[in-house]
């Protein structure tokens, strides 16, 4: 279902959700692949690098190129959203960057942070609700149940 590639064909959005370790950013990398191979072009970051990425851009008066870059994306990867809080700033070019993809191109997500948790990471409410309100109005969530894999296959026990 997911291999179609059908998400990025209707726009959907994906959020992985679930405890560090249950194959999260290893499932979305694999759609990643699985989108290039149907001709899709995808765009992979961690979180915390893309907003970085665009404060250095929009300190540098670069930010139009950058936006241009992220607008020819099919699908947009976000990983390991939610580890690291951002400041205002952060928050608000974040929430452009989805509200830029909304109805135009796929993202997806992963995460181990609960919706209810988010306002912790972006420390304004309504922003907070507008990301969330862009991101699961054409979004499936799917849950990474089990236990940690690098737990399982640690040589440290």
């Amino acid at each position: 279902m997911l291999r179609s590639c059908d998400f990025v064909t209707h726009k959907q959005n994906l959020i992985l959700y679930g405890r560090p370790g249950t194959g999260k950013t290893h499932l979305a990398i694999a759609l990643g692949v699985e989108a290039c191979k149907h001709d899709y072009r995808v765009l992979y970051y961690k979180t915390s690098r893309l907003v970085n990425l665009l404060s250095q851009a929009k300190a540098e008066h670069k930010d139009l190129s950058f936006w241009r870059k992220l607008g020819k994306a099919d699908v947009l990867i976000l990983d390991e959203w939610g580890y690291i809080p951002f400041e205002r700033v952060g928050t608000q070019l974040l929430f452009e960057a989805i509200s830029d993809c909304y109805e135009k191109r796929s993202v997806i997500i992963t995460t181990n942070l609960p919706f209810d948790e988010w306002n912790t990471i972006f420390y304004d409410q309504k922003l907070t609700a507008a990301i969330l309100d862009r991101l699961i109005h054409h979004g499936r969530l799917l849950m990474h149940d089990g236990q940690s894999y690098r737990l399982q296959h640690s040589t440290m026990q």
